[in-house]
């Protein structure tokens, strides 16, 4: 069975439809780059559209009742928005999940140092990458600082046009026939991945003591952090900040129809899920999308999906709406269905090899739905079921909403997780579906506006007219 792209399909109101929305999408992924920021932007959207905080509504109170709308956060990572529904939450809801995190660079805990009048940031690699990838391009550093009094810092330099950019040096080819011969998974070693933040040493004036001649360039650049940010050395121990790639979204191509930028994997579900809510009113099932962190690492830690944030706070809204009992509660989570809203691997001819043309995701082709992932032997993988997968081919085809399944890439080529499995150990329905990417893990990645578009489509469908499965 062959799919087809859809770019001949789209009428005017369609492509209007398809560039406004990928217009808001590149100014989002463009303004958030990290977890902090992606909620951060994500509660200002949703409360211009009228949600409130849980927590207030806890503390002031108050009951959910149909038609409510509210948020969670939990450490400025992860976040659930929630539309309660006409029916009772024990019913079942329905759930969109992606993850806020992508790949990038994290600064260690000591990080700063400086060597032969070079001053660098040590750092430590986050998530699936290829390190080599990540030399020589522009750089931007996001993150906080957070100090012993309690204040914290927000430190946001590298995307402003005035602003400098940071880098990660290489050697030149002329110098590199022993470093060209390594693999590449070692022709750049990760404790390498230092980042380049400044040359110019601070003036000792005419001292003759070399203690007050030591290090200059890095006194110079600490001087700068005083003056500019007022945190010293030590308040590196307690910050969090992340390097990533400089620089806005772009279209890509002379037809505009993809997208380059840093991070789709996985903000371009994420944010088609939020956009997707937040457009909805309120369903018969309660409409749920969650926003997670960590999954490039295992989905471990306090914001990752494996704890219990999500959990509690579906408790908490069946509390608020006067339903909770520890049963009623584990009857709602087995009888939800949820997307995995995760990116699949888009097929690029270049490298043909690795992928099963039948069964593999197409740029323009719509939304991709991926029965399965992980690797060899389906290890790791949430498989769905026939049932489920029914039906969405039919909530969809009668919204005439474009879709593809696939898989990720050749059997014995790799694989990849998501948060299926996750959410899938509730005993819910849960299939993986997203947006097939280029370039998956890369700095820049790249997508096509009319995947975006569909799996917005898809995302508002299946909170409108997904049924709990028989």
């Amino acid at each position: 069975m062959e799919t087809k792209n859809l770019w001949p399909t789209y009428t005017e109101d369609d492509l209007k439809k398809l560039n406004e929305l990928s217009e808001e999408y590149k100014d989002f992924i463009s303004r958030a780059k990290t977890e902090r920021l992606c909620v951060s932007e994500a509660i200002k959207m949703a409360e211009t559209r009228g949600y409130s905080d849980i927590k207030a509504l806890i503390k002031e109170g108050k009951k959910l009742k149909t038609g409510d709308k509210f948020y969670a956060q939990h450490m400025n990572k992860t976040m659930i928005f929630g539309i309660i529904g006409k029916e009772s939450i024990e019913n079942g809801t329905n759930i969109l999940g992606a993850h806020i995190d992508s790949p990038r660079l994290d600064i260690k805990q000591n990080p700063l140092y400086e060597s032969s009048e070079f001053v660098y940031l040590d750092t430590h690699y986050y998530g699936g990458i290829k390190k080599y990838q990540w030399v020589t391009i522009p750089l931007a550093l996001y993150g906080v600082v957070a100090k012993k009094d309690g204040t914290v810092i927000d430190i946001a330099v590298g995307d402003d046009e005035n602003d400098p950019v940071f880098s990660v040096t290489d050697l030149l080819v002329h110098l590199s026939s022993q470093q060209m011969s390594k693999k590449a998974n070692v022709v750049i070693e990760g404790e390498a991945l230092d980042v380049l933040l400044g040359s110019k040493p601070l003036d000792a004036g005419d001292s003759d003591d070399k203690e007050a001649t030591k290090d200059r360039v890095k006194a110079g650049i600490l001087a700068i952090l005083k003056e500019k940010y007022n945190f010293d050395e030590d308040d590196f121990l307690s910050a969090e900040i992340e390097v990533v790639p400089a620089g806005k979204a772009r279209d890509l191509g002379f037809d505009r129809a993809m997208v380059i930028g840093y991070g789709h994997d996985d903000r371009i579900c994420a944010y088609t899920s939020l956009a997707a809510i937040l457009d909805s009113e309120a369903q018969d099932r309660t409409s749920l999308c969650i926003l997670s962190d960590k999954e490039e690492i295992g989905s471990v830690g306090a914001t990752g999906m494996k704890s219990h944030f999500f959990e509690d706070t579906f408790a908490e809204m069946m509390e608020l709406c006067g339903e909770f009992s520890e049963l009623k509660l584990r009857r709602a989570l087995r009888n939800s269905c949820a997307l995995s809203s995760d990116v699949s691997a888009g097929f690029d001819p270049t490298y043909e090899s690795v992928f099963e043309r039948k069964n593999t995701a197409y740029c323009g082709h719509g939304i991709t739905f991926n029965k399965y992932t992980g690797s060899g032997g389906k290890y790791d993988s949430n498989d769905a079921s026939a049932e489920f997968m029914a039906k969405i081919r039919q909530i969809l085809d009668d919204a005439k909403v474009g879709f593809q399944t696939a898989e990720l890439g050749k059997v014995d080529a790799g694989g990849g997780g998501t948060i299926a499995y996750i959410l899938a150990n509730y005993g819910m329905n849960v299939i993986d579906s997203g947006v097939a990417v280029l370039c998956m893990h890369s700095p820049w990645e790249i997508a096509s506006k009319a995947d975006i578009y569909e799996a917005y489509k898809c995302y508002k469908v299946f909170l409108k007219d997904m049924t709990a499965i028989k």
